[in-house]
């Protein structure tokens, strides 16, 4: 067929439709805060939607389509989140925990493990499947890890373990 045929309206709008978010294969774990946040989320996004869909004709249409990608995401988040029973123990690391480590010169740091969503590096909430969180679960007291970083291996000790309060 000639490009001549081609409807070019189509053809701009499948080119300005965003492409889907990726939704991760790991379980949905979420800590009770985690599943308020995802919730408070999807609630900002449904009123963004109605506040573009009730401009009309003065909509901007690709900030609609980019909003309605990301409530189908937050939704299909929201429907497969996990929530973890709160960790109170201080004895095992667990979803939850708050867990200051160690490395070898002595360098400590102190990190909580939480859900996918929830994470956020600049305030110490780790994904508990991230390197890092995968290194210190199920760690107790005293447990030297290795933490696989694209830097290279570190060696780590759990100093303290801290309930979610």
């Amino acid at each position: 067929m000639s490009r001549a045929f081609v409807n070019e309206d189509s053809a701009a709008a499948q080119a300005s439709q965003p492409v889907e978010r990726q939704v991760s294969a790991q379980p949905n774990y979420v800590t009770a805060s985690g599943l308020a946040q995802l919730q408070a989320h999807v609630a900002a996004l449904q009123a963004q939607h109605s506040e573009q869909s009730a401009l009309g004709e003065g909509q901007d249409k690709q900030r609609l389509a980019d909003i309605e990608r990301d409530l189908r995401y937050f939704n299909q988040r929201l429907q497969s989140a996990q929530v973890v029973t709160p960790a109170i123990s201080t004895e095992k690391v667990q979803i939850g925990s708050w867990v200051t480590f160690a490395d070898e010169e002595d360098h400590q740091q102190r990190v909580q493990l939480v859900g996918e969503d929830q994470a956020d590096a600049a305030s110490q909430l780790i994904n508990w499947a991230s390197p890092l969180g995968k290194a210190l679960l199920g760690t107790q007291v005293g447990d030297e890890v290795i933490w696989k970083r694209p830097a290279g291996d570190q060696m780590i000790e759990v100093v303290q373990i801290e309930a979610d309060v």
